[in-house]
Parts: structure tokens; C-alpha cells; sequence
């Protein structure tokens, strides 16, 4: 996420956002912890308030929690006392560190044009076999919800052919409506890919 709006929304808004993300489960986390090995070290790209990041570490699992906004990365630091590293998806340079990368509700704040880049970085940070899950928000490009928040709204088969792009192994894909901060039904997929082994 390199969007200047966008990053000011959420440090502008870091407080009251955490407070409406900080209980309950997002939705695939179980199953999603289910496909990985016990203790598995998890990267999560755009860890909000630590909700997710929580659930995660309660399931004896480590999590680095990273987050493109300062705001909101100090804010999930305050509450909790832990270190959340600053990180736009764009600087993402790990290479086979991570057993799992979780990223829900966050890569589509990607501009389309450097999403595919974005997935490359992903797959390179994952060790041979690992799980990435990310889920979108479907559309037709690029646009702006009503707080100003730029979302790559990806057509759903431009998506799915970044992922093979990346060398992405597709395990699950998932269509559902769900609305959002913004209160607006939308089209969302959900995925779940794996490196291979």
C-alpha cells in the first residue's frame, strides 16, 4: 500500500478503527490455521489493530505483524505492547522466511498496475510448501470508496491470472458478497495458494 491517501485515512483514523476491528474472528482465520504445521511462523501484511494477529498466536503460532500505516502501527503498539514493524507490501524483501503470509483485507489497497510485483514478493518470502491467503474486493480497476480509500478492485480473472503469474499454486478460491467499513455490498473473492514444495 503506497496510496498517500489511502496511508492518511488510516493514521488519521488508526484510533476508532482499531476500536471497531478489535473482537471476533475474521472470517477464514480457522480454516486457514488448520492447513498449517504447529508453531508455524506467520507474516501478516496489514495486521490492522492485531485482532487476526491475536487469534493467531492464541493457536500457538508466531506472527510478525507489519502494517503500511505508522498510525495504525502505533496504535496496535500502544494497546498491545508489541512491536509491529512499518512495512508498504511493495517493500516487502524477505526471502523463504515465512511458513505463512495472512493478508486479509489488505493487499487490495495494492494499486492493480503493482499488484502482480506485490504477489512475486509474497511467493519470495515463503519457504517451499507455505500458505498465503489474501482476500479482494471485485471489480473493474482502480477506484476510491467513499472515505477516499483507493482499492485495486481486480477484475476477478486479471486476479487469478497474477496469481499464476507469481507461480502461485491456487488450493481454494471463494466468491462471496460482504460489505465493508464503508457499509457497501460488494463482490469479494477469497484465496488461499500455496508454494510448492
Amino acid at each position: 500500500m503506497s496510496d498517500p491517501d489511502t496511508l492518511a485515512f488510516y493514521d488519521r483514523e488508526a484510533g476508532d478503527y482499531v476500536k471497531k476491528f478489535v473482537n471476533g474472528s475474521a472470517r477464514f482465520l480457522g480454516d486457514f490455521a488448520e492447513r498449517l504445521e504447529p508453531g508455524a511462523h506467520i507474516l501478516e501484511l496489514g495486521c490492522g489493530g492485531r485482532r487476526d494477529a491475536q487469534q493467531f498466536i492464541e493457536r500457538g503460532f508466531s506472527v510478525d505483524m507489519t502494517d503500511g500505516s505508522a498510525g495504525m502501527a502505533e496504535e496496535t503498539r500502544k494497546r498491545t505492547g508489541q512491536e509491529v514493524r512499518l512495512l508498504r507490501f511493495d517493500e516487502l524483501k524477505a526471502v523463504e522466511a515465512y511458513d505463512a503470509v495472512w493478508a486479509h483485507a489488505s493487499l487490495h489497497h495494492q494499486p492493480l498496475a503493482g499488484l502482480g510485483e506485490v504477489l512475486v514478493r509474497v511467493h519470495r518470502a515463503l519457504r517451499p510448501g507455505a500458505w498465503f491467503f489474501a482476500n479482494y474486493k471485485l471489480g473493474g480497476g482502480d477506484a476510491r470508496d467513499a472515505f477516499g480509500r483507493l482499492y485495486n478492485f481486480a477484475p476477478r480473472q486479471v486476479l487469478l491470472d497474477l496469481y499464476a503469474d507469481a507461480g502461485w499454486q491456487l488450493e481454494e478460491v471463494q466468491d462471496y458478497r460482504d460489505g465493508g467499513l464503508d457499509k457497501v455490498l460488494r463482490d469479494w473473492i477469497a484465496i488461499t495458494a500455496r508454494k510448492a514444495a
